[in-house]
């Protein structure tokens, strides 16, 4: 006759649900990005079968100096999720500043570019099929960024009462990872919209 002992288990951790803000925004941006796909897909579709003009070679300049600003806003904001995180407030205020600031500058850029597409190159998005799937894909990151600068100028505000501390170092990093999200999408859109699509 055997005899069985009761063994008992290793005690293991608990599994603990991952905190809402960063899934929630990972949600985001994989919905996010299967939007994007879409219109960069169709913008590659399009392409070179537009029947009248103006065609990209005639009129698309490569925004280098709108890109590098934007690209650099990764770093910045990088660099205040970095001070927050350290509890150096005055830093983080300072990076997250440059930020919009170079956020705003791409803006800018975007906004001063279009003007001369239509106004002064005719481009527009009854033009041709170009100007449709130009202006939708993007104008599309451009709302993003437009979106993304409001939530960081609404952070500044309030930071600049004071009511940010480094415990808060968690909620900022949810919202620096959607704006890293929108730094991506530029270098996808910059790429086929100017270097492939030209």
């Amino acid at each position: 006759m055997s005899t069985y002992s009761l063994v008992q288990p290793p005690e293991t951790d608990a599994w603990e649900l991952p905190a809402r803000g960063p899934v929630a925004m990972v949600s985001l941006i994989i919905g996010e990005t299967a939007i994007f796909t879409i219109f960069v897909v169709a913008y590659l579709f399009y392409l070179g079968k537009s029947l009248t003009g103006p065609t990209p070679a005639q009129v698309l300049e490569i925004p280098w100096f709108n890109s590098i600003c934007l690209l650099s806003s990764s770093l910045t904001i990088w660099r205040s999720e970095h001070a927050i995180t350290a509890g150096r407030i005055a830093q983080f205020k300072a990076w997250w500043m440059a930020t919009i600031a170079l956020g705003t500058i791409f803006l800018a850029g975007t906004a001063t570019e279009w003007r001369k597409l239509i106004y002064q190159d005719g481009l527009t998005v009854h033009s041709n099929l170009f100007g449709t799937t130009f202006y939708s894909l993007v104008g599309l990151h451009a709302t993003h960024v437009v979106v993304g600068l409001v939530m960081l100028t609404l952070v500044m505000a309030i930071a600049l009462t004071g009511k940010i501390q480094a415990e808060h170092a968690e909620r900022i990093k949810v919202l620096a990872l959607y704006w890293h999200f929108v730094d991506a999408v530029w270098v996808v859109v910059f790429t086929v919209v100017y270097i492939l699509g030209r």
